[in-house]
């Protein structure tokens, strides 16, 4: 099963976005703030770091990049509703997707999906 670490500061959204991946099917775990996450990704192996990036005490991007360090085959995926955010998170984390509030909970499972239909596309391609 895939495993998500989903960091979010707003509950009401943590709460919506953990449960329609759930509802998908995916392992998830939650985390109001960054600097919680780090702990999580230092003892388990997480397939999906999907952050917000402005939040408390540490935003998405710097979490992305010590995510980088610990779990380098952990992908990031952001989700944010501020466009100037994503302009600098896609020069900081050029690697990370990016998906912008308001979204619909359908589009998130669909992006997440796409993020491992990706990988298995690159995987089979591989000798």
């Amino acid at each position: 099963m895939i495993r998500i670490l989903l960091a979010e500061d707003d509950e009401a959204m943590r709460t919506y976005l953990a449960r329609a991946l759930e509802q998908a099917g995916y392992s998830v775990d939650s985390v109001d703030r960054g600097t919680e996450a780090i702990p999580l990704l230092e003892s388990q192996q997480y397939d999906l770091l999907l952050s917000d990036i402005v939040m408390r005490e540490m935003d998405g991007i710097e979490l992305a990049q010590r995510c980088a360090e610990i779990c380098p085959g952990t992908r990031v995926m952001f989700i944010t509703g501020f466009a100037a955010v994503t302009l600098r998170a896609s020069r900081e984390a050029p690697k990370a997707k990016m998906l912008s509030k308001p979204f619909h909970l359908k589009d998130l499972v669909l992006e997440v999906e796409r993020i491992f239909e990706d990988e298995k596309t690159e995987a089979s391609f591989r000798p």
